[in-house]
């Protein structure tokens, strides 16, 4: 029997209901997820209407689906299609040994609408995406109320069958990137797609070893304001966070409370955060370059007071530069991952064994500590995680360049720098624009935000619906 077959194929699991019922001379099997499925709609908007149905004709798939009061139903004759809505939430009712009427029947297992934890905002909205995929089409469409915004779905994953959306503006995308990224998602041939974030791999620029080309974000109005500006976005089911695409290098100098502030306030930030990045990645570089290659650059006063300050450190500029970094880095990864119930106890601990107990023992400078503090906070300025790796990685190879080639070395690598910039690309743009290839209009929402006024188009690379503020 159908029923049976559905048991074995689900290998008798016992969160699996399979209820027989006699309605109206004829038997009529009920099949659900107890954990999926949500038994009091099947009890009050099923069963209950089931009990008073007189059957008409023969056609009884049809009168079922017309009795029954749902606006998501289906007749399946395949056992695999029944075995996936069963999957999907949905409840069966078998009425032959061949077909049976899917019917929505889902229960709501999600945490609810949560709070920003990752980007907070000071005046933007609070609002966060969840793991459910409905809420967070929803989240979207609440802020963009256009029938313009579209959103093709397709499922992933032979054994997941994750349900993926896309989603863009048709009157303001750029098609031919929507083709690309459909195309890549089709040829993804794996078991499963657990979370949004495992599209990166497939997604991403072979080209590209440090810098993220894909935003990942878990604020629904970035991901709005994206869309508006012609990029596409990616929602996945289970998945709390969504993708951008294509992104910018000034992308990550941006943040949603950017658009909620004046002008010269958000661009005093941007500056910030640029300085940010710089110190970042150079600043350790440049004490080992300045104290082991090129100490004619400093002044008489400040290297005899470095000269005093390492005179005990048995150690490199470079082994006290890679020491201090590492363990930083150890720290940060350990503060990540402990329980919340910690507390910050192995923050504390840490700073005071890396810190006071590190010079008094003679084995660190208390310069380098000054250095490397501030290079590594300097880092944190940046939400995405993946740029934060991204500094990392420049920052040591900017300390070997230096110790190695002084100034020189690190003159070089800036130019290495530049050029792994210049020559990456998200979904075949530039990731330099505005400033390579130049687009005049895009300069004025870079670095230095001007008046909103001022920036009536959007960047010609994304769309070629280009203006964004109509004259009044």
């Amino acid at each position: 029997m159908l029923r049976d077959e559905i048991k074995k194929a689900f290998g008798n699991a016992t969160d699996l209901i399979v209820r027989p019922f006699i309605i109206d001379n004829r038997e009529i099997t009920l099949v659900m997820s107890e954990v999926l499925g949500s038994s009091s709609y099947v009890n009050d908007f099923i069963l209950r209407r089931l009990l008073t149905i007189k059957f008409q004709s023969d056609d009884i798939g049809s009168e079922l689906l017309n009795f029954i009061p749902t606006n998501n139903g289906k007749i399946l004759n395949k056992l695999s299609d029944m075995t996936d809505y069963i999957c999907m939430g949905f409840a069966l009712l078998l009425f032959s040994n061949e077909e049976a009427i899917a019917i929505e029947a889902r229960a709501t297992v999600d945490r609810g609408i949560p709070l920003v934890s990752n980007e907070s905002s000071i005046t933007g909205s609070k609002d966060a995406f969840n793991e459910n995929f409905n809420t967070n089409i929803g989240l979207i469409r609440r802020r963009i109320r256009d029938a313009n915004l579209y959103v093709d779905g397709m499922f992933i994953g032979k054994s997941s069958k994750t349900k993926i959306g896309i989603l863009y503006m048709n009157n303001i995308v750029i098609k031919d990137n929507v083709k690309k990224i459909k195309n890549k998602l089709n040829k993804i041939n794996v078991d499963g797609i657990i979370d949004v974030g495992s599209l990166k791999t497939y997604l991403d620029s072979k080209t590209n070893f440090f810098f993220p080309t894909i935003t990942s974000t878990e604020r629904p109005d970035k991901v709005s304001q994206a869309l508006l500006e012609g990029k596409i976005a990616i929602v996945a089911d289970n998945s709390p966070y969504v993708l951008i695409m294509p992104t910018f290098f000034v992308d990550y100098l941006h943040t949603s409370d950017d658009y909620y502030e004046k002008a010269i306030n958000t661009s005093f930030i941007r500056i910030i955060r640029f300085l940010a990045f710089l110190i970042s990645i150079f600043t350790p570089a440049l004490y080992i370059a300045l104290t082991t290659h090129n100490q004619d650059i400093l002044s008489l006063p400040l290297f005899l007071n470095f000269l005093e300050q390492r005179s005990t450190v048995p150690f490199s500029a470079l082994i006290e530069a890679l020491f201090m970094s590492i363990s930083f880095e150890i720290l940060r990864e350990s503060d990540i991952r402990k329980p919340a119930s910690m507390g910050t106890s192995v923050s504390i601990l840490g700073g005071l064994i890396l810190g006071d107990a590190a010079v008094s023992a003679g084995i660190i400078s208390p310069i380098m500590i000054i250095v490397i503090s501030i290079s590594a906070i300097s880092g944190l300025a940046f939400s995405s995680v993946e740029m934060i790796y991204a500094l990392r990685w420049w920052r040591f190879i900017m300390m070997f360049l230096a110790m190695f080639f002084g100034l020189f070395g690190i003159f070089t690598g800036f130019i290495i720098l530049l050029s792994s910039l210049v020559t990456t690309s998200s979904l075949s743009v530039p990731y330099t624009a505005p400033f390579s290839p130049f687009i005049k209009e895009e300069i004025k929402d870079t670095i230095i935000k001007g008046n909103h006024k001022k920036i009536r188009y959007r960047n010609p690379l994304l769309t070629k619906n280009k203006i964004r503020e109509q004259d009044l």
